[in-house]
């Protein structure tokens, strides 16, 4: 039941963060994960999958209500989404298979340095600056392929790479947070149909794991995230986000280190 208490936890820190920041949950999911599993004894060479996998599948839930939200106030190019959607399917069901022959310890120093980036990125507040137009449908299959699988070997929902895409490209800011949103769910869905596949040949899987998807944990972290999500949210308008973020971005780096110290 210990465990239980901690994913409900997860789900209620990563949901409340997400509300608040606007930022999406495998950046700090995965992290997490990785001490209550290593805590539960979960084989060292699946350890950093089955992180991602379960933090994978937490997404597909929760971008659901954030697609909704932003549909609702107008702010989803639905072109842009359609377009960009058969190369995020193609790349997201791919990475995991290509995850699932990398070690633990590089596949988490991978993780780690684009934790590092988004920290960065956050803590700096870069924006990149519209330079060019969007490219054609052939252009978006490609950006949507790269996007797609960089986010599925990140378990991340894609946000941190399409909106700077995006606002490159000239599309307004709050236009492509909307659309990031939206496309969040085909990478999810297609991460989360990978980490299913290419688990389900690994050896020594935990009881109650999809390939690698711990549904436990799954169950646990999804309902008490969406929950949380709007008190985030409110609390948004209440306190001085600009310095969160940096608490926030400080809060990436050391959970960052945390875990490559686990894991070596």
């Amino acid at each position: 039941m210990e465990w239980w208490f901690a994913y409900l936890l997860i789900g209620a820190l990563v949901g409340f963060l997400a509300g608040l920041l606007g930022i999406g949950g495998g950046m700090v999911i995965v992290p997490l994960l990785v001490f209550v599993f290593s805590a539960k004894g979960f084989p060292e060479e699946i350890l950093m999958h089955h992180s991602l996998g379960t933090a994978m599948a937490t997404i597909l839930f929760t971008s659901l209500s954030s697609v909704r939200a932003h549909h609702q106030h107008g702010g989803v190019d639905w072109a842009i989404a359609r377009a960009i959607a058969p190369g995020i399917l193609l790349g997201g069901i791919f990475a995991p298979a290509i995850a699932s022959q990398v070690p633990t310890r590089p596949l988490a120093m991978f993780f780690t340095a684009f934790m590092f980036y988004a920290a960065t990125q956050m803590f700096l507040r870069m924006q990149p600056k519209a330079t060019r137009e969007l490219p054609g449908p052939g252009g978006l299959f490609v950006a949507g392929g790269v996007i797609g699988m960089l986010s599925s070997l990140l378990a991340a929902g894609g946000a941190f790479l399409s909106i700077p895409f995006m606002t490159w490209c000239k599309v307004p800011l709050r236009r492509a947070i909307g659309t990031a949103a939206a496309i969040g769910f085909p990478i999810a869905a297609a991460g989360t149909i990978g980490y299913v596949l290419s688990g389900m040949r690994a050896e020594h899987l935990p009881a109650w794991s999809l390939g690698f998807v711990y549904l436990p944990a799954l169950g646990l972290i999804v309902v008490p995230s969406m929950l949380a999500a709007p008190l985030g949210a409110r609390m948004a308008h209440a306190i001085p986000v600009a310095k969160l973020r940096v608490v926030f971005a400080l809060l990436l780096y050391a959970i960052g280190l945390r875990m490559l110290w686990t894991l070596w």
